[in-house]
């Protein structure tokens, strides 16, 4: 199982892409026992190493098993990927992982996943002092831009307002756009974004981070909390608080989840402890239905 532990300490996020990637694919491959009688002639199993070019994505979809093509078909789109780069995404969790730590590895790996199998891949960093874009190619050099984007991108102030976002709903462009965010917000400035690119692109996934240690509020004791993005500072006791915490954050999950939907969005939450199997897994299905 590759962690995201195992995954940030090898210090180098073009490998750990592949590793996050391949290691997916063989996994959910291996976990899989074929039916009796099944044949696929036209097909063999995905090895690690293999092309992902040659992926039959809408097999994998349907079955959750991983088979290469004999011969190509070009089931190509352009994927457009979204960081969120405010303040609150550098949140430590307790492996040590920031929640922008996580994004970085999880956008790699998209990037990597969608770049083998032929898409056009970009990458948009939403920042306070302006939008970081690399708009979509499908060369061979846009992985390596991407990854040095990733890998210098800092979490800092509050998330773009308006007018620094208004490129990017511009233009209508048919894409699947893949975004990664805390959806810490002072009002509706994150869904109201999403919201009008899915009016000009299309498909839309909310891949929503977390940290486990807010997730399950692990803190003990008296303990000062401060925001990130206003600040602000709160003293309190977590263990008397825990409850009511847990009941807050569990509504706003719950209605978080259900607005996304009804706004047309695929929402799946993540959490900084856990593997990134499940947005990966997201983004296959995602993926095949825009195809």
């Amino acid at each position: 199982m590759l962690t995201p532990e195992l995954l940030h300490g090898l210090r180098n996020l073009a490998l750990a892409a592949r590793r996050a990637a391949e290691g997916f694919l063989n996994g959910a491959h291996a976990s899989r026992r074929h039916g009796a009688g099944m044949e696929f002639s036209q097909y063999r199993p995905y090895q690690p190493g293999d092309d992902l070019r040659r992926l039959d994505w809408r097999l994998a979809a349907r079955s959750d098993r991983y088979y290469l093509r004999e011969a190509e078909v070009d089931t190509s789109l352009t994927v457009h990927l979204l960081l969120d780069a405010s303040a609150s995404m550098n949140h430590r969790d307790d492996n040590g992982l920031t929640k922008l730590g996580y994004a970085r590895l999880l956008l790699a790996a998209l990037a990597y996943l969608a770049q083998q199998q032929g898409d056009a891949v970009g990458l948009t960093i939403l920042a306070p002092a302006g939008l970081r874009h690399l708009p979509a190619r499908a060369d061979a050099r846009q992985l390596p831009r991407i990854y040095h984007a990733l890998e210098t991108v800092e979490a800092q102030g509050h998330f773009p307002d308006p007018a620094t976002l208004a490129p990017l709903t511009a233009r209508r462009e048919r894409a699947l756009t893949v975004c990664v965010s805390d959806l810490y917000e002072e009002g509706t400035e994150i869904s109201a974004l999403l919201a009008q690119l899915r009016a000009v692109s299309g498909e839309v996934l909310l891949l929503h981070v977390l940290a486990n240690n807010e997730l399950e509020f692990t803190y003990e004791g008296n303990i000062t909390f401060k925001d990130l993005e206003t600040g602000r500072s709160l003293q309190l006791d977590a263990d008397q608080q825990r409850p009511a915490y847990q009941e807050q954050l569990g509504r706003w999950l719950h209605n978080t989840a259900q607005s996304a939907r009804r706004q047309g969005f695929d929402y799946h939450q993540l959490n900084t402890s856990q593997p990134l199997d499940g947005a990966l897994r997201e983004f296959l299905r995602r993926r095949n239905s825009a195809g």
